[in-house]
């Protein structure tokens, strides 16, 4: 069963990523690299500083910077506990892929940590900032598919890969918004307003 669907997921694989052009090449490059999106994040660090106070703002980067920090170092757990072979580092795959990138990563490749940080990140700021920007959840969303989707066109994660990182990735930032909540209600205290004098 597991190696029957490991299969389907090396075939589907081959076929999203022969689907890139030359064309293109420059373009998914340029999305898939983490670097380029620092101007983007700084975009949302300022929406999110923009609807609240100093103090919840601060806790709230607190805890973007924690879940950044628990998707990736789970990432790298289940890669080495797993160790499913990047399909770049398979040969038999190598010879009918296009590698885009120059180098193919690390070694093991389950799950994507740019699949579950991406995510991660569209879930905690896209439902923190939902009463101001309603549809910024689902721009959010749709730019972290793209996300995983370029780690396939340039040939270093498989489907499967992608979707579990995904899938943990909103979980995880599900989560974290929630306890983002729950502290800033229980830890941040806002000033009563003093009594007049009579």
């Amino acid at each position: 069963m597991i190696d029957q669907l490991l299969q389907y997921d090396a075939e589907l694989f081959l076929y999203l990523n022969n689907l890139g052009t030359p064309t293109w090449d420059a373009f998914w490059m340029a999305y898939t690299t983490k670097f380029n999106w620092i101007p983007f994040y700084a975009l949302l660090v300022y929406l999110l500083y923009k609807q609240s106070d100093l103090k919840s703002f601060f806790l709230t980067c607190v805890m973007l910077g924690l879940l950044v920090l628990f998707t990736d170092q789970i990432t790298n757990l289940f890669k080495y506990g797993f160790e499913r072979p990047r399909p770049c580092h398979i040969d038999e795959l190598l010879q009918n892929m296009r590698l885009v990138r120059t180098g193919c990563g690390g070694r093991y490749g389950f799950f994507s940590g740019h699949s579950s940080n991406s995510m991660g990140v569209a879930f905690f700021i896209g439902l923190m900032l939902r009463h101001r920007f309603r549809y910024l959840i689902y721009l959010l969303i749709f730019w972290a598919m793209l996300m995983g989707f370029s780690r396939v066109y340039v040939g270093v994660h498989y489907p499967l890969d992608v979707l579990c990182g995904m899938i943990f990735g909103s979980l995880g930032g599900f989560l974290l918004y929630k306890l983002n909540r729950y502290l800033n209600k229980k830890l941040i205290i806002i000033p009563s307003k003093p009594k007049e004098d009579h």
